[in-house]
Parts: structure tokens; C-alpha cells; sequence
């Protein structure tokens, strides 16, 4: 029997015949891990081993999501709990003369142009014009949502910090902008009663025996004021840098004639628009009191709200400026009815579009 005719057990293999030059099994090196065809599911390496994170781990919080939706519900909020004042407001304007409600339209607009304008001559560094009048339309909203203002003041510190501002410049750019708007409405109040001394009746702003208790609150406050001042170093110490910073500030402010015209003439437009927004609802509902008077009775009305934490004054605005337009010779219903439809002009039409423009300057990240 020759050698190709031996027979061989099964499962040994045969020896290489000459002129073969294949290895045997035995000697092939062991071959790679077959890679997956296009398409196939993914399958662990042969030589890697694989630990699974565990299924419980934490989802990141949407906060910025979270914060896009925010103002919308406010508005939702806000809305339900003022549901009447707004049935009331929307009924008056139906009955009234459309074109001096458009002025006040028009006015209301005008003050986020005055409120850009003076928000750029408090600082020196420039601004995005588009976005600072697009912040300032938001920040009204927020400012409608929030009490004393803070709405408006976050939204603007925010901007100005994403804008390249350092934190203490923008803080003193906004008290900058918060002490000339004050002095503006409150030298227009002055200057319009010395104008007009018989605009209004200051005694019935006031209720009986409310001066007294008043004084004695705004002493109180001041006199904590100063001896925290007085007593905590630390405070004393970051009210004094905060100071010299505002102060430098404002030196650089006024140095450059376009921004210290811009602070100023943005800080008086401002109230002026305002009041001739309420003047124009006046003449379109037939309120028998002259548009300087109205004028008079709107500063007089947001000066002596301007410390009642509400948001954006709802509610304290109101009453404050029914009282000052029967102050100034209105008749209460009729002064009622001006009031509100002022306030849906101002206050509530804007707010759901500003409320979208904040969610979307938020996801945007320009706030």
C-alpha cells in the first residue's frame, strides 16, 4: 500500500504532500477577529473587555429649556389672576377713538427706543444696537413679572455681562441709568407743578394720617442702612468699591458728549413718552382733564409707587393713577376707565410677545 493510499483517522489531518507549501492547521497563526460587515450590529472586540455603565445614571437638567418657557408661564400666571382688570380694560377700548389709541401705541413703543438710548449713553463700551432694543422690549416683560423693577435690571445686567462688559462696569452702568431716570421723573414732576401749581390736588393723593407713618418707615429704613454700613466691614467695604467704580463711570460717561446727551435726553424721553401715552388714552376715552394735567398726575402716580415691591407696579400702578387723575378734576369712573385701557396698551399686549422675545433671546444665549 503507498503512501497516497493509506488511510487516515478521522479528525487527524493528513501530512502536506511535497511541492505544498501550506502550513498545517497546527502551525497557521491564529487568525484576527472577523470585522463586522457594513450594516451589522456592533459586537465586543475578542480582546477588549467591555464594562457597561449602569442605566441609572442622571440626565443633564434642560435648564436653559427650562428657562424658555419660564417667562411664558408667568404670563399665564399673571394673566389668570387679573382676568377681570383685563375683560374690563378690553371693553373700554372698544368704545374708544382708534386713532389716539395708535399715539399711544406709538408712545408706548417709543419708550424701548428711550430706554435703548439711555441704556448706551451709561456706558461707555458699545452695544449691539439691534439686540439692545430687542433686550429692552424683553426686559419689559420680565420687568411686568418680577417685583421692583428686577426683571428688567437681570435681563440688562445679563446682556451687558454676555456682551463682554465686566460685571462691575455693567453694575455701575445700571445704577447709572436707575439714579438719571429717577432724577428725570422726579425734575419733570417738579418742574411741570411749578408750571402748573393747580394740576393737582396734592392733599387727596394721600389717604388721612398716612404722612406720619410713612416718614417714620423711610427713616426707618435709612437708619438701618447706615448702621449696617457703619458696623459690618464687609459691607462697608463693598459699598465703598462699588462707589469709586460708579463714580469712575460716570466721570468717563460724561467726558464723551454723545453718551452723557444720550443718558440724559433717553432719561427724560422716557417718563415724557410714558405720560403722553396716558394723555392720548385720555383724549380717545373723552377724559375732561388737559393733557399737561394728565401729564402732571402720571409722573406724580409712578413717583409714589416707585417703592411698592409688585411686579412691574400691577396693581399699585392702577389705583396710584386713579387716584392722581381724580386728583387732577377727572371724574372716578371715567378715570378708571382710562387707567385700564392705559394698562392694557402698555403693560398687557406687549407682555406675551416680549415673553417670546426673552425665551428667545435666552436660547439664543444673548442673555
Amino acid at each position: 500500500m503507498t503512501l497516497t493510499e493509506t488511510n487516515y483517522l478521522p479528525g487527524i489531518p493528513a501530512p502536506a504532500e511535497a511541492g505544498d507549501a501550506r502550513p498545517c492547521a497546527a502551525c497557521q497563526p491564529s487568525s484576527p477577529c472577523p470585522q463586522p460587515p457594513v450594516g451589522a450590529a456592533r459586537k465586543t472586540s475578542c480582546d477588549v473587555t467591555v464594562e457597561r455603565l449602569p442605566h441609572s445614571l442622571p440626565r443633564r437638567l434642560p435648564v436653559r429649556q427650562i428657562l424658555c418657557l419660564l417667562p411664558l408661564a408667568l404670563v399665564a400666571v399673571v394673566a389668570v389672576q387679573h382676568r377681570s382688570v383685563l375683560a374690563e380694560g378690553f371693553g373700554y377700548l372698544a368704545s374708544a377713538k382708534w386713532p389716539w389709541l395708535l399715539a399711544a401705541a406709538a408712545a408706548t413703543c417709543m419708550t424701548w427706543v428711550a430706554a435703548s438710548v439711555t441704556r448706551q449713553g451709561a456706558l461707555v463700551q458699545k452695544l449691539p444696537k439691534r439686540r439692545l432694543l430687542a433686550t429692552q422690549f424683553a426686559a419689559g416683560a420680565a420687568n411686568h413679572l418680577l417685583p421692583t423693577g428686577l426683571g428688567a435690571s437681570a435681563v440688562n445686567l445679563r446682556f451687558m455681562t454676555v456682551c463682554g462688559v465686566p460685571l462691575a462696569r455693567s453694575s455701575s452702568a445700571l445704577a447709572l441709568y436707575l439714579l438719571a431716570e429717577s432724577v428725570a421723573r422726579v425734575g419733570l414732576l417738579l418742574g411741570l407743578l411749578i408750571a402748573f401749581p393747580d394740576a393737582l390736588r396734592v392733599g387727596g393723593l394721600l389717604p388721612d394720617g398716612a404722612v406720619g407713618p410713612l416718614l417714620l418707615t423711610v427713616g426707618a429704613v435709612v437708619l438701618v442702612a447706615v448702621t449696617v454700613l457703619l458696623l459690618v466691614r464687609r459691607v462697608r467695604t463693598a459699598v465703598f468699591s462699588f462707589l469709586r467704580t460708579a463714580l469712575g463711570e460716570a466721570r468717563s460717561v460724561h467726558t464723551r458728549p454723545v453718551r452723557a446727551l444720550a443718558l440724559w435726553g433717553g432719561s427724560f424721553s422716557f417718563p415724557v413718552f410714558q405720560a403722553a401715552g396716558l394723555a392720548a388714552v385720555g383724549q380717545a376715552l373723552g377724559l375732561p382733564v388737559p393733557p399737561l394735567h394728565i401729564a402732571v398726575a402720571y409722573l406724580a402716580a409712578t413717583v409714589a409707587v416707585a417703592l411698592v415691591p409688585t411686579p412691574g407696579g400691577i396693581g399699585s400702578v392702577e389705583a396710584a393713577l386713579i387716584v392722581a387723575l381724580v386728583a387732577a378734576g377727572g371724574p372716578a369712573a371715567l378715570a378708571t376707565a382710562v387707567v385700564l385701557a392705559y394698562r392694557i396698551i402698555t403693560v398687557w399686549l406687549p407682555l406675551l410677545p416680549g415673553a417670546l422675545t426673552l425665551g428667545a433671546l435666552v436660547r439664543l444665549k444673548m442673555i
